[in-house]
């Protein structure tokens, strides 16, 4: 398997690359707008054809760069079940498997951050978590339907079940840190260790969050595929 992060810095935004070393066929997981020249220059460089871009949930602090991938490579788009965006070629179902070539990608249903978010287990090996589970961290639930108690049952109940030694790589990072692992998460989280679901909820419910700055134009935009909505 070639995996890949990349990262954007005006959004903290990790890009994961997964592909095929001997098929060539590859994959984005949540691509950003402004980084799509980045990306196809990768793919070029490594001769690799994008087949794929798949996204976590719809995000509220960047744009994605699905629908201009799908238009510049003929791509499929493809998206958590329930997410409100009709453009996108498919939505993935929690437990359904896309085949990168011989990769195994399963869609794995984590909502919580947002009500339609997916976690994806790549080859057994690396799970990318999305806005879900971050390394010492976790997403917040305080807008877009986000509902604390939830993510308490999908971090613990679908992520905390892998096994240890499975690769975490998240959605994003504020602090520098690239990876992790299941078993790390589970002994070191200071968001979930020692709390319980009426503790967990409590905490994340005083967090007081300031909006991402681009949540007003990237949210509208991300359910046309990454079209940024013009106003009348």
């Amino acid at each position: 398997m070639l995996f890949r992060q990349l990262f954007d810095p005006e959004t903290s935004t990790y890009t994961y690359v997964i592909a095929d070393p001997k098929g060539r066929s590859a994959a984005l997981v949540d691509s950003v707008l402004e980084q799509v020249d980045r990306d196809l220059n990768l793919l070029k460089e490594l001769d690799l054809k994008l087949t794929f871009c798949l996204e976590t949930h719809v995000h509220a602090d960047h744009i994605t760069g699905a629908g201009k991938l799908r238009q510049l490579t003929g791509c499929q788009n493809l998206v958590p079940q329930y997410a409100e965006v009709d453009c996108a070629d498919r939505h993935l179902q929690d437990g359904e498997i896309v085949h990168v070539g011989s990769i195994p990608i399963q869609a794995i249903a984590t909502p919580g951050h947002t009500d339609s978010h997916l976690a994806f287990l790549v080859n057994q090996t690396h799970v990318l978590t999305g806005d879900a589970l971050l390394i010492r961290g976790c997403g917040r639930t305080d807008f877009q339907s986000g509902d604390a108690g939830t993510l308490y049952d999908a971090i613990h109940g679908k992520l905390f079940t892998l096994p240890e030694d499975v690769f975490v790589y998240p959605g994003h990072d504020y602090r520098g840190h690239t990876v992790s692992t299941i078993g790390e998460e589970k002994r070191f989280n200071p968001r979930l260790l020692g709390r319980d679901r009426q503790n967990f909820i409590e905490f994340m419910d005083s967090l007081n969050l300031p909006d991402p700055k681009k949540i007003m134009e990237a949210v509208p935009a991300n359910q046309l595929c990454g079209q940024r909505t013009v106003a009348v």
